[in-house]
């Protein structure tokens, strides 16, 4: 069975939902949610995309992304997604939400509202190696220069997300995520 995502409006309102294939085919705007998992140090969990990925394969991108289902609140989906695809739950603190449309290679198109969730945990993540073949933990700072000077090795909602933010920076995310329960 195809996974189904939710279309919404620009006010995040549900409308309908369609086949995630279809959805990235149409440029539909659906909903979205990306986590950004920081350790004590404040380093930030990055994980590199399975290379049989439909989309974005091989690139590196934030700690775990994904869609609510149908019926599925979007905090609940973040909770499940981040156990399914990177082996861990921890606390997560909603920080924003954003709309973002891009075109990908082979014909898709990403337009997603997307919530951003912010976590912190202190261990190594067992992800789903059908999700994820590597991970790391890095500085924002390194993050931010990798960035700059490799562009292309990056999701294009991760380089959406941090542009948002730039003008507050990915440390002070950071400390945020500092605040959030132990796990």
């Amino acid at each position: 069975m195809q996974e189904m995502l939710i279309l919404v409006d620009r006010e995040d309102r549900p409308i309908g939902s369609g086949t995630k294939l279809h959805v990235h085919q149409s440029g539909a705007l659906h909903r979205a949610f990306s986590i950004l998992i920081f350790d004590r140090l404040g380093k930030l969990l990055l994980q590199r995309r399975a290379l049989d990925k439909y989309h974005s394969a091989g690139l590196w991108s934030n700690s775990c992304c994904g869609h609510p289902r149908p019926g599925e609140d979007t905090d609940a989906a973040a909770h499940r997604r981040l156990q399914e695809e990177m082996g861990f739950d921890c606390g997560l603190r909603k920080v924003l939400a954003l709309i973002y449309h891009a075109s990908l290679s082979g014909g898709l198109i990403e337009h997603e509202y997307d919530h951003v969730y912010l976590g912190r945990f202190d261990g190594d993540p067992n992800p789903d190696p059908q999700e994820a073949v590597d991970w790391r933990w890095s500085e924002p700072a390194e993050v931010l220069a990798w960035m700059a000077d490799r562009p292309d090795d990056f999701t294009i909602w991760f380089k959406r997300i941090l542009e948002h933010i730039s003008p507050v920076g990915l440390g002070h995310w950071a400390a945020l995520a500092q605040q959030q329960p132990q796990s």
